[in-house]
């Protein structure tokens, strides 16, 4: 009787033992297993933003009066890829826009084209300045008019003009959201390859040639920020002076656009461009007078963040 005793103990306490093993097991397969976090720095950073803003509008047997069909279609894109590693960085932007008005009364044009490119590489010498090395090519692809009552006037095409700029420098980079950018060494170079617009020496270059070498001093700010959870604000201003001819006389970009979300992918945007530019005479009396070139666009939209 002392035999199936001892048994029936060594079976029991091994039955225990795998018990406990089991529910150890599974213990373990239930746990959940944290992953060490990456600390391997973030090299590149790319993303961007399109935008769609579209209003029609028809009218009939409207007493009110106005045109009986309308139609406006203005899109942006913006693109970035910035690259920054130890004393390196490397900045690139790439803004696209383009505009298209219809009325019954004023036909077909664009209200809006623009192609700017820019690229800029950095090393650091201080925790918040780089020497640097910039350039930057900004043109628009479709022909543009000024119109009056009866008649429409040439006045751009695709590279008519075109504005090519190489410049060394300083830049400073406070943060982020700050870029500044000071060259006292600037080259640039303005293109007009249409022969008609060329012909009449429009932008600057010679009447029959077409491109137009400057030298002098640039500076270019660009700013990024979110105001507020749903607004942002992003912002560059160009200014170049030219050694050469009339240094006084500062030719000016300055762009804005605001961005509040309003839902989801529904966004309301208000751009702004100012542009100043003494060579660009075309207004005023027989479109000799420069003058202060000002671009308002506000629309209800599409909004993709990428």
């Amino acid at each position: 009787m002392k035999f199936p005793l001892l048994i029936t103990l060594l079976l029991a306490g091994s039955a225990q033992a795998q018990d406990k093993t089991v529910k150890q097991l599974q213990s373990e397969a239930g746990r959940t297993i944290s992953k060490a976090p990456d600390t391997t720095a973030r090299t590149w950073r790319r993303g961007g933003i399109y935008g769609l803003n579209l209003s029609q509008g028809s009218l009939s047997n409207w007493a009110a009066g106005g045109d009986d069909f309308s139609l406006s279609v203005n899109s942006l894109l913006s693109l970035f890829a910035f690259y920054k590693k130890d004393k390196h960085s490397w900045d690139n932007t790439l803004d696209f826009n383009l505009g298209y008005l219809r009325t019954t009364s004023l036909g077909s044009r664009k209200n809006d084209d623009r192609v700017d490119l820019l690229s800029k590489y950095g090393r650091a010498v201080s925790r918040h300045w780089n020497a640097a090395a910039l350039v930057n090519a900004r043109t628009q692809l479709f022909k543009g008019y000024s119109y009056t009552t009866d008649t429409r006037t040439l006045t751009s095409a695709f590279l008519s003009p075109a504005y090519l700029l190489a410049s060394l420098g300083m830049d400073y980079k406070p943060n982020d959201r700050l870029s500044v950018f000071l060259s006292p060494l600037t080259a640039r170079w303005i293109v007009v390859r249409d022969d008609t617009l060329a012909a009449k020496g429009y932008y600057g270059v010679e009447p029959g040639k077409h491109s137009r070498q400057e030298f002098g001093a640039f500076v270019t700010a660009t700013y990024l920020k979110n105001l507020t959870t749903n607004l942002t604000y992003k912002g560059r201003l160009d200014l170049f002076s030219n050694y050469r001819h009339k240094p006084q006389n500062v030719d000016v970009f300055f762009s804005n656009m605001f961005s509040v979300k309003l839902w989801k992918l529904v966004a309301a945007t208000w751009n702004v461009d100012l542009i100043y530019d003494d060579d660009v005479r075309l207004f005023g009396a027989g479109h000799r007078s420069a003058a202060l070139q000002v671009k308002s666009l506000v629309g209800i939209g599409l909004q993709v963040k990428f």
